[in-house]
């Protein structure tokens, strides 16, 4: 499975999720969400940041179901999905992931035919990572 390579302004969302929370980074001036993470702010150009909690809450915004071809250790996955969640404390924060059964469950452990746009998740973590379950 591939593993996340953190950068400078990524790597404090990386060491919340390894305690097990969802945090998104904030504009500390004009209070605006922003992901990617990045070192200035779209709405207000201030440099200031904070990384504020949020529930883990939201909403499939869209998903697709990788066939094979496929990178290595993915294809014996598949078929299994790929979903963008919409937060709901911040819904033009979208974050990529899969639909599992329970945290640590494989990515095809939730048959791709439940899968509905719109429909309620909340994120739990496996190794660090952020997973989504039903909600």
């Amino acid at each position: 499975m591939l593993s996340p390579v953190p950068d400078a302004d990524g790597a404090p969302f990386w060491e919340y999720a390894a305690r097990g929370e969802l945090r998104v980074q904030r504009c500390a001036d004009c209070g605006e969400p922003r992901f990617p993470p990045r070192p200035c702010c779209p709405h207000c150009q201030s440099f200031a940041s904070a990384w504020r909690a949020v529930s883990g809450r939201g909403r499939v915004w869209s998903y697709v179901v990788p066939h094979p071809p496929l990178l290595p250790g993915y294809a014996e996955l598949a078929p299994y999905n790929v979903v963008v969640v919409e937060l709901e404390e911040a819904p033009r924060i979208r974050l990529v992931g899969n639909v599992v059964a329970h945290a640590g469950a494989p990515p095809d452990s939730v048959d791709p035919a439940r899968l509905r746009i719109g429909a309620p998740v909340r994120a739990v973590f496996s190794g660090g990572l952020p997973q989504w379950v039903p909600a």
